[in-house]
C-alpha cells in the first residue's frame, strides 16, 4: 500500500513538473530590460560610529578566604543599558560561567557579589553584549 502510494504522488508531481516545464516553454520571451543610466553613489553620514562592545573588570581584593564574599564591578561600553553580563571562571583550559550575572545600569556600570570556594589563583572574566573583560586574578586561601 505505501508503495502505490508513493508511485501516485511521484507520478502526480512528474505530470505537474511536465506541464509547467511546456507552459514555460511554449511562452513568449520576455522583452530585454532597457538599459538604466546609474548615477555616482555618495554616501552621506551623520551618525557616528558604534564603539565596539567592550567591558572591564575589577575585584574588590586580591586574596579572601574560601567562601567569603567580594565584589566584581566594571565598566560596560558600546552595550545597551539592561544587558545581562555573566562571570566566568577559568577550570583548566575552559571558561566556565558562574551563578552570579548582573544588568548594566544606566551608567553604563555593574557590580556583582561573588563567593569562591575553588583554593588558590582564580582567573576571572566579565562576558555580555559580545565583549569579554580582561581576566582578573583572586587568590582564594
Amino acid at each position: 500500500m505505501n508503495r502505490a502510494y508513493r508511485f501516485a504522488i511521484a507520478g502526480a508531481l512528474a505530470a505537474g513538473l511536465a506541464a509547467g516545464g511546456a507552459a514555460t516553454a511554449f511562452a513568449a520571451p520576455a522583452p530585454a530590460p532597457a538599459p538604466v543610466a546609474s548615477a555616482p553613489v555618495t554616501s552621506v553620514s551623520t551618525a557616528a560610529p558604534a564603539a565596539k562592545p567592550a567591558l572591564t573588570a575589577q575585584s574588590s581584593v586580591a586574596t579572601i578566604g574560601a567562601w567569603q564574599e567580594f565584589r566584581v564591578s566594571g565598566k560596560a561600553t558600546g552595550i545597551k543599558p539592561g544587558t545581562t553580563v555573566v562571570l566566568q571562571q577559568k577550570q583548566g583550559a575552559k571558561w566556565v560561567s558562574l551563578p552570579a550575572k548582573v544588568t548594566v545600569d544606566k551608567s553604563s556600570t555593574y557590580s556583582m557579589r561573588v563567593k569562591l570556594g575553588i583554593k588558590g589563583k582564580n582567573a576571572l572574566r566579565v562576558t555580555g553584549g559580545g565583549a569579554v573583560s580582561e581576566p582578573i586574578y583572586v587568590t582564594v586561601r
